[in-house]
């Protein structure tokens, strides 16, 4: 693929994320999760810098995901609200969730508005479950991006400026992704970054992919990080 090319894929993307229980202006008996860490390799320059909204609707059962894209585009039309949803799974000890995760929300106090208008598109929600506490959560999320080529095996996400996703030569279990990232962060003089386990699909080909989430993101930045994992992965 050539730099500038821009492409439309489903992201796979597996990360780790502290998350906590909300219990107000949600569909009651509901349960939903606000992250509290959702990019934990990453700290903002200034104490004051607003913490983003990620939130994680749990659902009743696996919903397909064309049944999900499907009514997250007619809620989309319908009430003309923009924002992010992907499809995901969530591991808290022995818990396993389906889950929708909502990013880009403008406030917190639209997530009941939000709940609704998913029942009324017929995707209902886990009801009665109480899980308290700050928890350590396993996430799994697939959600399509649309990412530009800004240099070999280096794709900048076209709708997220501090996003971005570099190729890695071969798939990483989760242990040996968490030491050859900490290998990388050991290593690095740059700007800091958060790192999560990504793949995605494109012609006919399985990419394994880092997904790189910074302030500072460039070419040079994103080609720099590549090069160091390049040569941790052995």
């Amino acid at each position: 693929m050539g730099n500038n090319e821009k492409m439309e894929v489903f992201v796979n993307l597996t990360k780790n994320d502290t998350v906590v229980a909300i219990d107000e202006k949600i569909v009651p008996g509901s349960l939903v999760f606000d992250s509290l860490n959702p990019f934990p390799g990453y700290y903002h320059e200034t104490p004051t810098s607003s913490r983003p909204i990620y939130i994680y609707l749990v659902l009743d059962i696996q919903y397909p995901l064309e049944e999900l894209l499907r009514a997250t585009q007619n809620i989309e039309k319908e009430y003309n609200w923009k924002f992010d949803a992907g499809k995901g799974y969530m591991t808290i000890g022995s818990e396993s969730l389906n889950v929708i995760r909502i990013q880009h929300l403008p406030q917190i106090d639209l997530v009941e508005k939000i709940q609704e208008a998913y029942l009324k598109q017929g995707i209902r929600f886990l009801m009665n479950k109480k899980l308290k506490g700050k928890l350590e959560a396993r996430v799994k999320i697939v959600k399509f991006s649309s990412l530009n080529v800004v240099g070999e095996g280096v794709y900048l996400s076209a709708d997220e400026p501090t996003f971005a996703y570099i190729e890695i030569p071969r798939y990483l279990p989760r242990d040996s992704f968490t030491k050859v990232s900490m290998d990388v962060k050991y290593n690095w003089e740059g700007h800091e970054f958060d790192a999560a386990r990504g793949s995605f699909y494109n012609n006919g080909k399985l990419y394994e992919v880092v997904r790189i989430r910074s302030n500072k993101i460039d070419t040079d930045y994103l080609t720099s990080i590549r090069k160091l994992y390049l040569e941790k992965i052995r």
